[in-house]
């Protein structure tokens, strides 16, 4: 009776090693890392731009007498004036953006006067000139953005073009400096010519939605010298020497696509536990 019991546990014994060693073991599955996914900012975007500028013209000349004599006005000063324009730009990426510009530079007022003789006999005299000029502006622009800080993107940029300048008919006004009498007005027409023109920009953009910007900045626009008014009346034509527009300028731009949000993270597929294996 006892060897059949041993016999018995023996062989249960045997039977339960050999089911554990047909069992394999269970692998545990490693946690995958989340994915995370680095979006930037691209895409094309519409501009449009308000500002004021404080104008710099840089002197003005003119032939005197019998055309031989080139000289300068005693002054030439030109008003301030509004800018309005806009544009069509590519941001590039997060740090780098594009765009073409066309904005209009408002008539500002120009007040010179000139000396010489006039009247009969001939008397010192001085000249009252008055004249205005408008002006388009074409430029091709680059920005760097310096970072964003919450809402804030500061930026630096620099355009390159033309400048299309038109200078309204000058009219001018001859007095004798002892008020002995002034001669009959004169007019000389306006010149209008394109001309190489040069800004650098400074501001920071502010965040208002997912595609649309607010922008606040300083440019400086720098344009060439050309022909200003024709001859008339024994005097001209006249020329200026270029001038500067220190311009504070508002706007805003609207980003195509700005608002596809960027995927921060994206679980890992699921992936079924093993099942153990039987033999």
């Amino acid at each position: 009776m006892k060897r059949s019991l041993a016999g018995i546990f023996a062989a249960l014994l045997m039977t339960s090693n050999a089911l554990a060693a047909d069992l394999a073991p269970v692998e545990p599955v490693p946690e995958m890392p989340p994915e995370v996914t680095v979006t930037e900012t691209t895409g094309w975007y519409l501009r449009g731009d308000v500002g004021y500028g404080f104008t710099d013209l840089r002197g003005a000349r003119y032939f005197q007498g019998s055309n031989d004599n080139e000289v300068d006005f005693t002054s030439a000063d030109l008003r301030d004036s509004f800018t309005v324009g806009g544009g069509v730009g590519y941001q590039v990426n997060n740090y780098l953006r594009t765009d073409l510009t066309l904005d209009y530079l408002t008539k500002a007022d120009f007040h010179g006067s000139t000396t010489g003789e006039c009247g009969s006999p001939l008397e010192p005299c001085t000249s009252s000139d008055r004249s205005s000029l408008s002006a388009w502006n074409l430029m091709a622009n680059a920005y760097v953005d310096l970072g964003t800080y919450g809402i804030f993107t500061p930026y630096a940029g620099a355009g390159i073009g033309g400048s299309y300048v038109k200078w309204n008919n000058l009219r001018n006004v001859a007095c004798q400096d002892d008020g002995g009498g002034c001669d009959d007005e004169v007019t000389h027409k306006g010149k209008g010519n394109w001309r190489f023109s040069y800004a650098l920009m400074a501001g920071t953009s502010i965040d208002v939605s997912c595609n649309v910007k607010a922008d606040l900045g300083y440019r400086f626009l720098h344009v060439n010298g050309g022909s200003m008014f024709g001859y008339a009346e024994n005097g001209g034509p006249g020329r200026d020497k270029g001038f500067n527009v220190h311009e504070v300028r508002a706007g805003a731009r609207y980003l195509f696509g700005g608002c596809q949000e960027p995927v921060a993270y994206e679980p890992a597929p699921a992936i079924p536990l093993q099942q153990p294996v039987y033999k």
